[in-house]
């Protein structure tokens, strides 16, 4: 695996392989580099010539300077597991690589950004479109590989493909879980024992979410069964529970307005921020596909 820092140095790379004819899938991350990452990376390899794995952690998609001071930053065990997945290049600009002068760009994404995320996390999806044109740009993809438990994320990237015309394919696995259910994350290293096994109640509260939905419960009481749940987890504190559209992800007020439907929640454990979420389909009684560009998201 060769590692590339300079920008300059990724383009000359990718042109000289898109004109040998190679087709390249890029994951981009923030390092601290888990399972789910390595089930993108292995989908990129089995899909695509070449596998590119960006990491980069993006100042301008924190709107908390302390949880950007605060998040993991693991390259040299990243790295091993990059070459254990055989990913072919690994791209790790510096801040002042990738933002040479302050950027005045502002992205707005309508109402996919005032709910849920958008809502409480005022401009993140704005730094996010912004690193991720970024990458698209200097790395030219032919696929693009994210995972479903940023969700809300994926239909942000998702719009931002479509506006502005890039010529690449979206591809979204599904989340990968931990045993006790607790969806891996790059931030659950801050976690201690017993706040990783409080935080697997996020799971089991989108489960019981999903069940009562099933059983015909009305929304307003599944969200308040949620928070009553919830509450009596020690050291998890609700940000929010929403039933949405799974598609445009605007929360539902009565779940049969869509079949398809995403529970969303985020939540504080400790004091490690935690995002989960959970697809569904009222008739079927499964998990709900999503097209994501031609691909799936299950």
């Amino acid at each position: 695996m060769q590692v590339i820092e300079q920008v300059s140095a990724i383009r000359a790379k990718v042109q000289e392989l898109r004109c040998s004819g190679k087709t390249i899938g890029l994951v981009p991350t923030m390092g601290a580099l888990h399972e789910g990452h390595l089930q993108l990376l292995r989908a990129s390899a089995q899909q695509n010539d070449i596998t590119i794995c960006s990491i980069f952690v993006n100042p301008t998609q924190f709107n908390n300077p302390d949880d950007y001071k605060l998040y993991p930053r693991t390259q040299v065990q990243d790295v091993a597991l990059l070459q254990a997945v055989a990913c072919d290049y690994l791209f790790v600009p510096d801040v002042e690589e990738v933002y040479q002068q302050q950027t005045q760009l502002k992205f707005s994404f309508g109402a996919l950004e005032t709910v849920m995320e958008g809502a409480h996390r005022p401009g993140h999806f704005s730094g996010v479109a912004t690193i991720v044109s970024k990458l698209f740009h200097y790395v030219q993809p032919h696929r693009a590989y994210f995972g479903q438990k940023d969700i809300q994320q994926v239909a942000i990237i998702r719009q931002l493909v479509d506006a502005l015309s890039f010529d690449l394919e979206l591809v979204c696995y599904p989340t990968v879980r931990e045993a006790s259910g607790l969806a891996m994350s790059s931030r659950n290293t801050r976690l201690s024992q017993e706040e990783r096994e409080q935080a697997a109640h996020l799971y089991k509260a989108l489960q019981l979410a999903k069940e009562q939905l099933l059983q015909g419960q009305p929304v307003v009481l599944v969200k308040a069964e949620v928070q009553r749940y919830l509450h009596e987890i020690k050291q998890v504190a609700l940000e929010y529970f929403e039933v949405a559209d799974a598609y445009t992800m605007q929360p539902v007020q009565d779940a049969h307005e869509t079949q398809e439907l995403a529970l969303c929640l985020a939540a504080n454990v400790g004091p490690v921020r935690l995002i989960d979420n959970m697809l569904m389909n009222l008739n079927e009684r499964n998990t709900v596909t999503l097209g994501i560009a031609g691909t799936g998201v299950a």
